[in-house]
Formats: structure tokens, sequence, C-alpha cells
């Protein structure tokens, strides 16, 4: 009897565990811990707006794969590129996007600094046509594509709608003249309306007269005429006797009404004027805006390339708006410019002239040895200019620097 109960008693203990096993399977889980996000390092120059980090926030926040941290560079761009290339020289992956001057671009590119990014806007659906064309001339290296606009500049000519005739308005908005129509416009409004300058423009010797070259010759295409145009211009009576020291600080005086024309970045329209909005019109320059601002290109030796195009792309693309609406900046992605809150926030997006000049941009030398061809193309064409240099020497001495 005893052997039966032991038996019985052995029976309903196995039971027993057998539930309470089945009772764990329906206790609670511990949950999964979350999946840490990858760390993308974005280079760029400090930003005295809130439109940086407002896109990298809003960037983060889109998605659950990256997670995109700030090095904050220096906004000396001679020093934030000298610190780029020693870390990029030595093969580091420090950095996954960095922010480039458009003058960096080709340079970075033939140093093998940066990646093509051509199959990974194919794969995107993105096409080079969808961004500023002067942006991407500069972002372009031996026909491959290295870098998208993070926030273009362009040179852009401001004139006097109250004292110019509504033909030659139309005919300056439209981009439909010439440098030897606005050469006769300059002499033959100046003394105008108080004015006592036809036009001012960028001859003194540094990178502005890089930039002014680029738009004489209409992006490099016509080296000869466009020197042509650019000394006649220089000698003519509609332009001040001291043009060879004009860099864009002198050329600021058209806000004070000093000149009916004058050739400078849009940030000109923010300096101290005694003009009115309805006084200043915008027009394309003859042989197209010359562009500056900075691009956005990928580390070679990336750790995490897929990461680091995808905030590229985000930041080309829908962060456009936030540089645009909250930094100020103009956008470099074409569909931002039809964008209600873009249009809103800056007046000169609006303004057809304006408009017509961000269509047509051109660029400054791409060149694997961009600081030796700038200065280069700034000592004779500078030398042409003040009559002290053949015409055809200047031709091949540009030409020459162009192949650098």
């Amino acid at each position: 009897m005893k052997k039966i109960m032991a038996v019985l008693l052995a029976i309903m203990m196995v039971l027993t565990l057998g539930a309470c096993g089945s009772n764990n399977e329906s206790a609670p889980q511990e949950e999964a811990a979350p999946t840490e996000k990858i760390v993308i390092k974005f280079a760029a120059q400090g930003d005295s707006t809130p439109a940086t980090q407002q896109s990298i926030d809003d960037f983060n926040a889109s998605q659950d794969k990256y997670e995109v941290v700030w090095e904050d560079m220096s906004n000396d761009s001679g020093a934030m590129k000298d610190a780029l290339k020693t870390s990029l020289s030595a093969g580091s992956s420090d950095y996954d996007v960095i922010s480039m001057d458009v003058c960096w671009a080709g340079e970075f590119a033939a140093a093998g600094y940066i990646t093509p990014i051509d199959e990974m806007l194919q794969a995107a659906g993105l096409k080079i046509s969808d961004f500023n064309a002067g942006s991407m001339a500069a972002a372009t290296y031996n026909a491959k594509t290295y870098a998208l606009p993070f926030f273009p500049d362009l040179g852009v000519l401001f004139f006097r709608k109250d004292i110019v005739s509504e033909e030659d308005a139309a005919k300056l908005v439209a981009g439909d003249y010439t440098w030897a129509d606005l050469q006769a416009m300059a002499e033959t409004y100046k003394g105008q309306g108080d004015t006592t300058e036809g036009y001012l423009f960028q001859a003194k010797q540094g990178e502005c007269l890089v930039c002014n070259a680029a738009e004489f010759t209409a992006g490099w295409t016509d080296i000869e005429g466009g020197l042509v145009a650019f000394k006649a211009l220089t000698d003519s009576e509609g332009t001040p006797a001291d043009i060879l020291n004009y860099a864009e600080g002198e050329t600021e005086k058209f806000m004070t009404g000093a000149a009916v024309f004058a050739r400078n970045w849009p940030y000109m329209k923010g300096c101290e004027t005694t003009l009115t909005d309805d006084q200043i019109g915008y027009a394309p320059l003859p042989g197209g805006s010359c562009v500056g601002g900075w691009l956005l290109g990928i580390n070679k030796n990336s750790a995490n390339p897929e990461g680091a195009f995808e905030f590229l792309k985000y930041l080309a693309t829908e962060g456009q708006v936030v540089q645009a609406t909250v930094g100020t900046h103009l956008p470099g992605y074409n569909a931002a410019l039809e964008n209600a809150d873009v249009l809103g926030a800056n007046a000169m997006l609006t303004d057809a002239g304006f408009q017509k000049a961000l269509a047509t941009t051109v660029s400054r030398p791409v060149s694997s040895a961009y600081g030796e061809a700038s200065d280069a193309i700034q000592i004779n064409v500078h030398a042409y200019l003040a009559g002290d240099a053949e015409l055809a020497d200047t031709v091949a001495a540009v030409e020459a620097a162009l192949a650098k």
C-alpha cells in the first residue's frame, strides 16, 4: 500500500511541474533591446542660423536606421579645407559626409578623397538636371558626379528699375542682351537719377576676378571673346576709373545710389541702402551667372557609404526647404524653387530676372589643382585688363590654367 501511495504522489508531482511549465509559456517575455542606430558623421562649417541642426534633427527623426552627428568645422574656409585634407589624405573615416566649397570638389575628386555618386543617384531616381546647373558643373570631374548642392550662391546683375527704360529692363530680365549692350546702357544711363557710375563689378586681382572671368567667357566656352568684352567694359566711360581695384565691397556702393548697374552676389540686397525695393531689379549676366556656395560629398573611406548617401540625398532634396526657409540660403534643388514656403521666405526667388539667373549658371574651373589654376587666371587676366599683357598671351595662359 505504501508503494502505491508513493507512485501516486510521484505522478501528481510530475503533473504539477508540467502545469507550471505551461504557465511559464504565457508569462511576459523580456522586450528585445532596440537596435542601435548607425552613426553618420557630417563635417560642416558652423551655421549662425538653426538650419543645419534642424535639417539633421529632421533626418534623424525620419527613420530608425541612421543617426547623423554634426562635426562642427571652422567657418574659416581655408582652415576647414586644411583640416579636411589632413584627415582625408590619411585615409581616415572620421567623416562620412563632408561640406565643400564649390572650388574644392575637383581637387578632392582628383585626389581620391570623395567617391562618385552617379550609380547612387540613378538608383534613387535622381538626375543631374534636378539640381542647380552651375553647382553640378562644379561637382563633376572627369565625367563623373561627385557631389550635390548644399546651398549655391551666384553672381547677379542689379539694376535701377527707376532709371532704365521698360524696353531695356525687359531685355535684361529675359537675358536677351550682350556685354556690348550692357556697356552701351552703362554709358547711356550713367549720371541719371543722381548716379555717378554706370556699371560696377569686380576687376581686382583675387578670386572675385575669376568669377567675373567665368561669366564674361560664358563658362570658359569663349575665352577670347569674353576677354575682349571684359577689357572693353573695364576701359569704358561707363565704369569707374579705378575699377581694377574693385572687389565685392566697393561694388556695394550701388545700394547707396552710386550706380545704375552692378554685378554682385545676392547678399548685397541686405546691405545698408538708400534705395527701395521698387527701385532695384535683377537679371542674369550675358555669359551666365557664376556659382559660389557649397557642395556635399561622401568620404571615399566612409565606413557607411549607404547611410552617408541617404543623408546627403535628404539634405540636397527635402532638406533644401529648411536651408531656404530657416537658413535663408538659395536652394540647389530645382523642385524647391516651386515650394510656397521657400518662395515666401525670399522675395528675390519670385523675381523673374533672378529666376533666370538661377537657371543660367556657370562654374569656375573644375581642377585637380584649383589654387594654382585660380592664381594663374587672376594674374594673367588682371595684367591684360591693365594693359600689361597681350590678348593672345592671356588666352593661352587661361587655357593652360584650365588644363591643370
